[in-house]
């Protein structure tokens, strides 16, 4: 542990709280720590997983999903929670990396006791976890979590960031502008065809975005009551999810689940490039050589999507939060995303080695670290 600016987190093996909430550590190298929390009263069933903290405490958002086995609850908690490292590194906020995944279906499974038990759980970590929405985790949600602990960000009130959806989809128009830019030399998304797999909170943000700034629109979204809405008010053709991927395009946008950029899918890709919000979108490091080898210019998800992170970071500020600076920064992300290109193409390397290595060197030399506690001016409500 680095920042050494909070309580230190629960070492032991196995911690019992309660007559039912029960904290147990699970060790997985390269990550600082791996718990499982359970609670048989509400049946909690979750893993918190922090990576790295040397430039700040661990703050990522909670998944809630009906996983098919706690193995794949931990994989995409250890994923996920590896990206908010390097996501934190490169948006230079002063916090480290961190995830959560609650294994529940969210539309049948989610109740208040579930939500405050695993509330009570991170505030055991006395703040080195940080907790933020995620898929299948609403505002509302958090706001529950919050009845049993101060560690939490992105709540609807006065004091708080609120929905930080809007902020991530700015910051991916801003990628996508990046992007098209290297392509095309000119940042104008007018006339160009976008495809978006996925309109939950980003995607459709993102889509009314690309709307105004004149782009020719092809969605894809499980819902069909999202992708009529899309028809309907922006133009949008709309496909099958299963074809939303190799439709000719200029740029792909991700907006869903990660590790759709794979040895099945790269083939199939028509696109000029990749941009979009959807987290760890290469299933592995290398598939980022493959798209490179293809001639596709990938936006690295970490990268690309931290406007939400950006946001939710900024109320943790000693002035409190102010809407002005988090749009500022991430306004920015057009100018990050060009200068990795650049590196890139200079060291004869994928965009993906290129943001790594980045966020690498800011780790190893404290670059951002954060030298003053986080300040939580939410109340209770």
């Amino acid at each position: 542990m680095n920042h050494q600016l909070l309580d230190p987190p629960i070492r032991n093996k196995e911690s019992f709280l309660g007559d039912s909430l029960r904290i147990e550590g699970i060790p997985v190298q390269g990550y600082e720590q791996v718990l499982r929390v359970t609670d048989k009263k509400s049946g909690l069933k979750a893993i918190v997983a922090i990576h790295n903290t040397s430039l700040g405490p661990a703050l990522g958002g909670v998944r809630i999903q009906p996983y098919t086995s706690f193995e794949a609850a931990l994989e995409d908690a250890l994923r996920l929670a590896k990206g908010m490292t390097y996501k934190s590194a490169v948006a230079s906020v002063g916090f480290g990396g961190g995830k959560s995944v609650i294994i529940a279906d969210p539309k049948v499974q989610k109740t208040p006791e579930l939500l405050s038990a695993f509330g009570r759980g991170v505030e055991q970590l006395g703040g080195n976890y940080i907790c933020a929405e995620d898929s299948g985790c609403t505002m509302e949600d958090v706001r529950v979590i919050r009845r049993a602990t101060k560690y939490v960000v992105g709540l609807p009130n006065a004091k708080s960031s609120g929905d930080p959806g809007p902020f991530t989809a700015w910051g991916t128009f801003r990628g996508m502008q990046a992007t098209i830019k290297r392509l095309f030399g000119t940042d104008s998304i007018e006339g160009k065809v976008v495809a978006v797999q996925g309109l939950g909170n980003v995607g459709s943000h993102l889509i009314e975005y690309l709307f105004w700034a004149g782009a020719e629109l092809i969605v894809a979204d499980l819902d069909p009551v999202k992708t009529a809405e899309a028809a309907h008010k922006y133009g949008a053709k709309v496909v099958p999810v299963d074809q939303i991927l190799g439709v000719p395009c200029d740029i792909l946008a991700p907006c869903a689940f990660g590790g759709i950029i794979n040895d099945d899918t790269i083939p199939s890709f028509r696109c000029r490039g990749i941009a979009g919000s959807a987290n760890n979108q290469l299933l592995r490091d290398f598939h980022a050589d493959k798209l490179s080898a293809r001639g596709i210019l990938y936006a690295p998800d970490f990268v690309i999507n931290a406007g939400g992170l950006l946001n939710v970071s900024a109320e943790l500020e000693e002035a409190g939060y102010q809407v002005a600076l988090p749009r500022y920064k991430v306004h920015h992300i057009y100018d990050t995303l060009l200068a990795i290109y650049e590196i890139a193409e200079k060291n004869r390397e994928s965009t993906h080695a290129s943001s790594l290595a980045l966020a690498d060197y800011r780790i190893r030399y404290g670059i951002g670290k954060r030298t003053v506690l986080p300040v939580f001016h939410h109340t209770a409500t």
